[in-house]
């Protein structure tokens, strides 16, 4: 396995992406990894190598910038409301860190996908919703609210990993979410994890008053549906 950093820069700010390749020869597809309210950290370059060992290139992005990271509560939701509330600057960030890893040295641009972890799940979903050339997308305990609506043909599969008693994605949250899927004609697919809470992969989380709790089984589980997933939409 490979690990390197790519920088590049996008409306007059730095960004990289963190990429982790397989021992190949031949492009491969690659994965995008799209981090939580707290920026890019070691836990979504973990994921990056994860993909990697399953012959994916997976590339972690960086949505805030280089050198922008949450600390804490607080710092970590003023970075993820400084590109919520802008949905269109979110946007345009996204679709530039796809066409970046799409162009990277060893990727093959005709087999990508994303997958995100809390806001990053939202983020993953979100580059369906824009019609971004993907094949499949997961959500692991991701937001799901809809916020503005958008009409672009979804071509990306979508499966969403959802802890059934998610405090940051409520029933309604849900409901509101399915109908927009079908509004928009989406090939997509929920697996709820009953008792499971938010941050359900992340072994650092355990804060239950705050909802957020690690779930060892879920965490497997949803792992497990994500590489059967990517088996049939990267194949």
């Amino acid at each position: 396995m490979q690990t390197d950093l790519l920088p590049y820069s996008h409306d007059g700010e730095d960004f990289d992406v963190f990429v982790a390749r397989p021992d190949a020869l031949e492009p491969r597809p690659a994965v995008m990894v799209c981090h939580t309210w707290a920026g890019r950290d070691g836990f979504a370059e973990d994921k990056a190598r994860a993909l990697a060992k399953l012959g994916y290139v997976g590339a972690a992005i960086d949505l805030y910038g280089v050198g922008k990271r949450g600390t804490d509560t607080a710092s970590s939701r003023a970075l993820m409301m400084g590109v919520l509330g802008d949905p269109a600057k979110l946007r345009s960030r996204l679709a530039r860190a796809n066409d970046v890893v799409r162009a990277t040295e060893g990727v093959d641009g005709e087999r990508m996908g994303a997958i995100g972890f809390c806001f990053g799940g939202l983020c993953a979903i979100l580059m369906a919703r824009m019609g971004l050339p993907l094949r499949g997308v997961v959500s692991f305990h991701g937001l799901l609210k809809i916020g503005e609506p958008l009409d672009a043909e979804v071509r990306a599969q979508i499966l969403v990993q959802h802890g059934q008693d998610d405090p940051m994605a409520p029933p309604e949250d849900v409901g509101t979410f399915a109908a927009e899927m079908k509004r928009i004609n989406a090939d997509w697919q929920l697996h709820a994890y009953p008792g499971v809470v938010h941050a359900f992969t992340n072994p650092q989380a355990n804060d239950p008053s705050f909802g957020t709790v690690y779930d060892e089984d879920a965490a497997r589980r949803s792992w497990m549906e994500m590489r059967r997933f990517f088996e049939d939409t990267l194949a």
